[in-house]
């Protein structure tokens, strides 16, 4: 008789966190990660300055660009890493929720090209409608980083102990 899977009891199984330290793709998330949250803040400056004085409607708008294009490689990137570890292109159990939300955040930035491309809104409207797009942004990065935090958890407990070393 096959034995049957061990029940999942955090957010990696044995296999699957040897994948994900294994994937090169796991790098490439820890670095666009950041640097996309380096231009999200530097585009928010520039569209909230836009929205107080009326002034840098272009610098604002490619700075929004930019983050949609740095939003499009880290999703396409982390789709590769999520078939690595889990063997699914998206929507693995154990990102479910965040990957259901990153749709949104997609689909908001996508709205803003799609307004800038077309001259659907008015400046104005185009930068509230990237607000909304970063609001969602945030929401779905601090999903991830609490995983993060409970891969760390996880690891910590499943860890033999350090014997009084600090780690």
């Amino acid at each position: 008789m096959p034995s049957s899977p061990q029940p999942r009891t955090g957010l990696y199984s044995a296999e699957e966190r040897v994948r994900r330290d294994a994937s090169k793709w796991t790098l490439v998330q820890g670095v666009l990660a950041p640097v996309q949250f380096l231009v999200f803040l530097v585009s928010l400056a520039l569209v909230l300055r836009f929205l107080a004085t009326g002034e840098g409607q272009q610098a604002a708008t490619v700075s929004v660009v930019v983050k949609t294009l740095t939003l499009y490689t880290i999703m396409v990137t982390g789709c590769i890493w999520e078939k690595d570890v889990f063997g699914v292109w998206l929507f693995a159990p154990a990102f479910y929720w965040e990957d259901v939300f990153s749709m949104l955040v997609l689909a908001l930035h996508t709205t803003y090209l799609v307004a800038v491309l077309t001259g659907w809104l008015t400046p104005r409207q185009q930068m509230l409608l990237a607000l909304a797009a970063y609001a969602t942004y945030l929401v779905n990065a601090g999903q991830f980083i609490w995983k993060l935090r409970m891969a760390r958890l996880q690891a910590a407990r499943s860890a033999p102990a350090s014997h009084g070393v600090a780690v």
